[in-house]
């Protein structure tokens, strides 16, 4: 297994310091119903306006529904179906636009399915769950059209790139 490792200026939570975005899955290794239900129950207690729970994930098992999770890797670019091929889930993130409460526009529904998101991300410390629409285990073989992406370093930009103190360019 691929393990990555990053620099921080700050201590951060180990299940964000080596999650990452890998593009390299093990075909023969599915992800087990306990771990399914541990990434969806990180979810469920994500943050939401109102407690409203906007979010609607579409969950494609490639074991349990092989033609649900055909149906979803087809919306995918050909770009990114070429590495999603031995993803063993498939998740589909939409998110409600009314309020449950009144039917009243959710201005909020897009940022509330992001926490949700971000919440099955922290869950699966010890899966490849990348961004918010795929998990499976990494593959210790690295095709070689993938080689560059999966081994190369995690990288991000400084803190001062996108963190600003009180003001656009304030330093932080």
């Amino acid at each position: 297994m691929i393990k990555k490792t990053i620099e921080s200026s700050a201590e951060i939570l180990e299940a964000i310091s080596k999650r990452w975005s890998g593009v390299a899955f093990d075909p023969a290794r599915p992800v087990s119903k306990q771990q399914l239900s541990a990434l969806l129950e990180a979810a469920r207690w994500a943050p939401s306006c109102f407690g409203d729970q906007p979010w609607r994930f579409i969950v494609c098992d490639k074991t349990e529904n092989p033609e649900a999770w055909q149906k979803l890797f087809d919306c995918l670019m050909e770009g990114n179906q070429a590495w999603c091929k031995n993803v063993p889930v498939l998740i589909a993130a939409c998110h409600d636009t009314l309020f449950s409460m009144n039917d009243q526009p959710n201005g909020l529904a897009a940022y509330d399915t992001g926490a949700a998101s971000v919440s099955l991300c922290l869950q699966a410390a010890d899966l490849g769950l990348m961004s918010h629409q795929m998990a499976g285990f990494s593959a210790a073989l690295v095709s070689e059209k993938f080689q560059v992406p999966e081994l190369a370093p995690r990288k991000r930009n400084p803190l001062s790139d996108n963190f600003f103190m009180g003001t656009w360019g304030g330093k932080s």
